[in-house]
């Protein structure tokens, strides 16, 4: 009986994460990857067959299957995500009232876009030179 709950419990906080993470396409400051990331991770302990399902999504399974394998990700989506950090980031300054958000956000943003430019990249190998 605990294992079964323990798995179900996995399951309920995966599918939340993978709410979270669609919503979060949607809505600035709400991050999509590190849900889809945690998703991940609950699937692999309450439902592989989710878990593969998710793996073989098209949009987030090359995603986490590179942060899976690597710890790193691809350089096309490093430069997608700073652009929409900065521009998110931008949206909520530009609509908050107080000054103090406005310098809260901009020391959020600095912190974010650091933590993020400094993970690796992970280079396509069929792109290298020495394979065309």
């Amino acid at each position: 009986m605990q294992f079964s709950l323990k798995r179900f419990l996995f399951i309920i906080l995966g599918w939340i994460s993978v709410v979270l993470g669609v919503i979060g396409i949607f809505l600035p400051l709400l991050p999509t990857t590190p849900f889809m990331l945690l998703a991940s991770a609950c699937f692999m302990r309450g439902s592989p067959r989710i878990a593969a399902w998710l793996h073989q999504h098209p949009t987030f399974g090359p995603i986490i299957c590179n942060w899976n394998e690597h710890r790193a990700i691809d350089r096309k989506i490093k430069r997608r995500a700073n652009v929409f950090i900065v521009l998110s980031f931008s949206l909520s300054v530009a609509v908050v009232p107080e000054l103090w958000h406005k310098c809260m956000l901009i020391v959020m943003a600095c912190v974010l876009l650091t933590w993020f430019n400094r993970l690796r990249e992970i280079e396509p190998v069929a792109h290298a030179p020495e394979n065309t």
